[in-house]
């Protein structure tokens, strides 16, 4: 480990005007003293001083003054010099590479002139360098105030332009999926891209970062990952530090702020998702955001960071944690019980290039802002009767012919999905297309693959009969796609 120091030295102006003064004054009576000498040596006139003065009481006062006046002066100086070189204030700063080869810098005001040694000190006590560092950063919450006249079909529109004009790198996007990628975020803390590569899998939580002015973090998940230390780290007993990870720094910053904050697990299906995630699948299942404690470490020390109770860290409920997958050789499957508990979005094909029209820039979102919209979704758009009559109806079927059934989960994400959708300038029906398809029909590939082979065309007549002709191309297209592959 590699430690650099500066140190920025302040002292007050009056130090240094009393040197300038001090040795004016010095100067000149140096200057009378040399000439009181000169004339008392050469003296014939019977008087001992340059003033003429008679050897009594008022004369020996007058050079008594004088001596003392130009020794106070002198101390005077000293002590004024002493000041220059002994600072009131000290700014220290201290640099020190951690172990992951990232430059650490810590800046503390202090009125000790040995404070880069009490800095040392104190850091020797730091378990947790990187969030005490961020403590520093953020003394207290920061709010931003976001773009005035937002609504999430305006924010679609917007963000799609945005994205066709990234300059050196314009990433394009249809409408739909761009509606899917915002009302997923607004129904799950997890979504899961899944598709061929280079369809911008990793590319669209990245752009959604900049669009919002938060850069996305991106996470390369390693096939060896099993267990929650993969993701938060652990606590070094030799060393006396905690190995932060890059992803608990994000949880700890992200409850400093109300933007939102995307933690893009790419490759998340390189090693087994139910192994390494466990804790933030059941943690965000709980409905009350207070709730979901992270314990981070058992021990407790004074000197741990401020949002870190009894080696406890809240998740911040303005995370979202966004997974890239590629379904091959090379990965595991996703289990039903990580692609129960998110949103999915498949990205199967390159959209053509265009040049958004409209507005493209970046706008300020908050979290509260985002939610407050979903919300006011839920409340606008919520399912008509006839789709709560269809939806049973095709739940009934798929139950009697596949034992597959929806659960109380899918239930509730389609009712947040379907408004949200509609509120992104989707189409209830489209909505309700998308999410059978990804949520409901995604298990037929569990069922016996000629069973579901024999019973594709059926599947696609009941859906055209429930839902309307041609109304469900999502769901037709996927039951197709089973049925080729069986």
């Amino acid at each position: 480990m590699t430690n650099q120091r500066r140190e920025h030295r302040y002292v007050a102006l009056s130090s240094v005007i009393v040197v300038l003064f001090s040795s004016i004054a010095l100067f000149g009576l140096a200057c009378f003293g040399a000439a009181f000498v000169y004339r008392w040596v050469n003296n014939d006139s019977g008087y001992w001083d340059v003033f003429h003065l008679k050897a009594d009481v008022p004369a020996f006062v007058l050079v008594i003054s004088i001596l003392v006046l130009f020794i106070v002066l002198l101390l005077l100086l000293f002590r004024a010099i002493y000041t220059l070189n002994h600072p009131v204030t000290v700014l220290v700063t201290l640099q020190y590479y951690d172990e992951r080869g990232n430059l650490i810098s810590i800046t503390r005001e202090s009125s000790d002139p040995d404070a880069r040694k009490k800095l040392e000190k104190d850091r020797k006590g730091e378990r947790f360098q990187h969030l005490t560092a961020l403590d520093k950063r953020y003394p207290k919450k920061v709010f931003i105030n976001s773009t005035e006249g937002l609504s999430l079909a305006y924010i679609c529109q917007r963000f799609r332009n945005f994205c066709s004009r990234i300059e050196g790198n314009p990433l394009y996007y249809s409408i739909d999926d761009i509606r899917r990628f915002v009302a997923s975020l607004g129904v799950s803390k997890i979504l899961i891209l899944q598709g061929m590569s280079g369809t911008g899998k990793t590319s669209l939580p990245v752009a959604w970062g900049k669009f919002t002015n938060v850069n996305a973090t991106i996470i390369p998940v390693q096939p060896m990952w099993k267990e929650r230390s993969d993701l938060l780290g652990y606590f070094n007993e030799f060393t006396g530090k905690f190995n932060e990870t890059m992803i608990l720094e994000k949880l700890y910053e992200a409850g400093k702020t109300d933007r939102m904050h995307l933690i893009v697990l790419d490759e998340m299906n390189i090693a087994r998702i139910e192994y390494y995630f466990a804790e933030f699948l059941s943690l965000l299942e709980l409905p009350n955001p207070n709730e979901r404690i992270l314990e981070v470490t058992s021990t407790i020390s004074k000197k741990d960071p401020k949002d870190l109770h009894a080696g406890k860290l809240v998740l911040p409920d303005n995370v979202y944690f966004v997974g890239t997958a590629n379904n091959d050789d090379s990965t595991f499957a996703i289990s039903d019980k990580v692609y129960d508990r998110s949103m999915v979005l498949n990205l199967d094909y390159r959209c053509e290039p265009f040049l958004g029209e409209g507005d493209y820039l970046p706008i300020a979102l908050s979290d509260n802002t985002f939610k407050n919209l979903v919300k006011k979704a839920k409340k606008e758009y919520a399912l008509t009767k006839r789709s709560r009559m269809h939806i049973k109806e095709f739940d009934k079927y798929i139950q009697e012919v596949f034992s597959i059934t929806f659960g109380n989960r899918i239930r509730r994400q389609i009712e947040s999905y379907v408004p949200i959708y509609i509120a992104c300038g989707g189409k209830e029906v489209e909505a309700i297309d998308d999410i059978l398809a990804k949520k409901v029909l995604r298990k037929l590939e569990a069922q016996n693959p000629i069973y579901v082979k024999t019973k594709s065309d059926e599947i696609i007549s009941k859906i055209n009969e429930i839902f309307g002709q041609d109304m469900m191309p999502v769901c037709e297209a996927y039951i197709r796609k089973v049925a080729n592959n069986s």
